[in-house]
């Protein structure tokens, strides 16, 4: 473990304080790139202009043609939290804009697996659909496509993964990620794709004479969605993307979203009056993507697509169900993940370059959280897999991973397949999220090939868990009134969350919960008493330590008290030992 702090250019801390920006804020914005007070306005108008993605002026022309002859419909989604909103948002959005035949599908994560399918195109052309609409895939879904297109249908893909050798022969394909394209914001979620193709069609019916500036309807309030499925996805926020989140986080906490979105705050014990980004990626999204993960999708999209409040709340206190059932599965599942992960390696040793774990035993809807929490634990590479219980797949693994900073894994396993050609049966995702269908006579292959590109593409550095914080935090920000300010904000992927480094003196501490799994601290800080929480860390700490935390208020009958949520320790210990490894690794 080693603690280090961002560099924090001076000048642009200086300007963003100059123009008004709080002090604080002003630090945090800086360390984070923004040199500018302009760049932190998070107005519609500073929305990226649609006509920069290609493909979306084709896109607009199929869908205003296609309502024009009142053609049907049809989206077929993915079964996360991103596919779930797009499938939403492209629903609505439709609808908004005129269409009156509009319908979805949601592939069986375990029976048809991920992406458009030549099953699923056949699915969609017998319940009578002319046009197919993919949201948060089809990129690679190079066969379904030609199924669809043999079927009579037009298909329009919108998808923001990285796509593979071939494009699929669609009438139109709008992905920020599609050669050719010069869009800036790269790492738009699907759900952000499928609310640009609404903007860029309401433009062509505008210019159709449909409707004009004055009665053209309001798709604003699509960005409660587009903003859970953005956070939920834990894509990049870049400018873009956080003025996307922004206005959606503005509307909830206005009281304005559907009634499915309120339900789920409800149902996750969480406040919408002051909702922030931790409750889209921590309370709501989870609560939407256990139904992929262990249900039906179609639950987690009903919830979103209906204006009945009663039926908002049953639907969310069924959602909030699964997500309990899969908590208990991902529990059992993490704690033998990681029993199988420490025995590749001795105590005394460190862990692989490159971490890989198989089960019978183990849910394929829940490998994608528990390879997360081991790459959290060991600060590994990391894929589990599980059999396939698709029909006649019984031979085959699915397998989903998470990755760590400086290693890009779809681009690891395309060299694993390069190298092992037939190892990897189907692959696809991210830089630090990807999934892969390997035969089970295979593991033990993928297994090797994928640690000896780790050892090849990682260092000693890379290796070593790095937390990187905004260093020291003045006494007089330790106050609950400026916690509020700084939750308020836009945090996430690519824009970090504030967390602050600084040695403290530990007074006392103890295990709590039924558990005994989280470690309550009490510190000094900066001479000041203060309390402090480490979630599921059980190992004591030193008298005098090097904390990284996070701010947070922990409320009691009405009195709010400041409380540092622990993220990690460097101890003298950890130096030495980060020393000592860097020092191996220049001989």
């Amino acid at each position: 473990m080693k603690i280090v702090a961002r560099d924090i250019p001076p000048r642009a801390a200086w300007a963003l304080e100059q123009a008004g920006v709080h002090p604080l804020l002003a630090r945090l914005y800086a360390a984070r790139g923004v040199r500018a007070k302009d760049e932190l306005d998070d107005g519609l108008a500073r929305l990226l202009p649609p006509s920069g993605l290609k493909g979306i002026d084709a896109a607009a022309r199929l869908l205003a043609d296609a309502m024009a002859q009142n053609k049907r419909l049809m989206i077929v989604a993915d079964y996360d939290c991103d596919g779930a909103t797009a499938c939403a948002v492209g629903v609505r959005g439709l609808r908004l804009l005129g269409a009156t035949h509009v319908d979805y599908l949601v592939p069986d994560r375990v029976t048809d697996g991920y992406g458009l399918t030549a099953s699923i195109a056949r699915r969609v052309a017998e319940r009578g659909a002319d046009v197919l609409i993919t949201v948060d895939n089809g990129i690679a879904s190079v066969e379904g496509v030609a199924e669809a297109k043999a079927l009579g249908l037009q298909v329009l893909v919108t998808d923001h993964h990285l796509p593979g050798p071939e494009l699929p022969v669609a009438d139109a394909i709008v992905n920020p990620n599609q050669p050719g394209c010069t869009f800036e914001s790269k790492s738009m979620a699907g759900v952000g794709v499928m609310f640009y193709v609404l903007l860029a069609l309401r433009a062509e019916l505008r210019s159709r004479g449909v409707f004009d500036a004055a009665t053209q309807p309001k798709l604003d309030p699509l960005l409660t969605l587009v903003a859970l499925g953005t956070v939920a996805d834990v894509v990049k926020l870049d400018a873009n993307n956080r003025r996307l989140v922004a206005q959606g986080l503005r509307r909830i906490r206005a009281g304005q979203m559907p009634a499915g979105v309120a339900a789920l705050f409800t149902a996750a014990g969480r406040k919408a009056p002051v909702a922030t980004t931790f409750d889209f990626g921590f309370a709501l999204g989870p609560r939407i993507n256990a139904a992929g993960r262990l249900a039906d999708m179609t639950l987690g999209i009903e919830c979103l697509l209906t204006d009945d409040a009663g039926r908002a709340a049953e639907l969310a206190a069924t959602l909030d169900g699964i997500n309990r059932e899969r908590r208990e599965i991902e529990g059992g599942m993490r704690d033998q993940a990681l029993l199988m992960a420490e025995s590749l390696f001795d105590e005394s040793e460190e862990p692989p370059p490159a971490i890989s774990v198989f089960d019978p035993d183990f849910h394929e809807g829940v490998v994608g959280i528990v390879a997360s929490r081991i790459k959290d634990k060991l600060h590994r590479p990391t894929f589990v897999f599980a059999a396939s219980s698709a029909p006649g797949k019984a031979h085959e693994l699915k397998g989903s991973g998470r990755s760590i900073p400086g290693f890009h894994l779809r681009d690891a396993l395309d060299l694993v397949a390069k190298r092992h050609p037939g190892v990897l049966l189907k692959f696809g995702g991210h830089a630090m999220a990807a999934g892969c269908t390997v035969a089970e006579e295979a593991f033990d292959v993928f297994e090797q090939a994928l640690a000896q590109v780790a050892r090849e593409w990682l260092d000693v550095a890379a290796l070593t868990r790095r937390i990187e914080t905004d260093g020291p935090l003045a006494p007089e920000y330790c106050r609950a009134d400026m916690v509020d300010t700084l939750h308020r904000e836009v945090w996430g992927q690519g824009f970090a969350p504030p967390t602050f480094s600084e040695e403290v003196q530990v007074l006392s501490q103890r295990l709590v919960g039924e558990a005994k799994n989280h470690l309550s601290i009490k510190l000094i800080h900066q001479g000041n008493p203060i309390d402090a929480i480490w979630f599921g860390h059980t190992e004591p700490l030193p008298a005098r330590v090097l904390l990284a935390f996070r701010l947070d208020v922990n409320e009691w009958k009405g009195d709010r008290k400041v409380q540092f949520l622990v993220e990690g320790a460097q101890t003298e210990a950890d130096s030495r030992l980060v020393q000592i490894a860097a020092a191996n690794g220049q001989r």
